[in-house]
């Protein structure tokens, strides 16, 4: 039987475009502390599909958990913008509170 990650390697295979598939294999990656993995694999995701919210919000936490501070400001940035334009204000506020703490960090 297929672990999760070999099950979403052959969803992916099947069908690259899917940013659901792509985001979970992400999540899977950086739950095995696979971060590098993990970001090429949200960054492709936003590349394939730049209305998948979540994929930033990820995206900025992976981002300032490795001390990328400028690229997790800049992930969230351009989430909250997306977020605002699909009025999902719930993940727009999620992601301008991690931006604010950012900051907030830096001080």
């Amino acid at each position: 039987m297929p672990t999760r990650r070999e099950a979403l390697e052959a969803f992916l295979a099947a069908d690259p475009d899917d940013a659901f598939t792509r985001y979970a294999l992400a999540l899977e990656y950086a739950s095995a502390g696979e971060t590098s993995r993990a970001i090429t694999c949200l960054n492709d995701t936003i590349a394939r599909d730049p209305h998948y919210v979540p994929a930033y919000h990820q995206l900025g936490r992976l981002y300032a958990e490795t001390g990328r501070d400028a690229d997790a400001a800049d992930a969230y940035t351009r989430g909250i913008a997306e977020a605002r334009l699909q009025k999902d204000n719930h993940a727009a506020s999620e992601m301008t509170q991690e931006l604010e703490s950012l900051s907030e960090d830096r001080s």
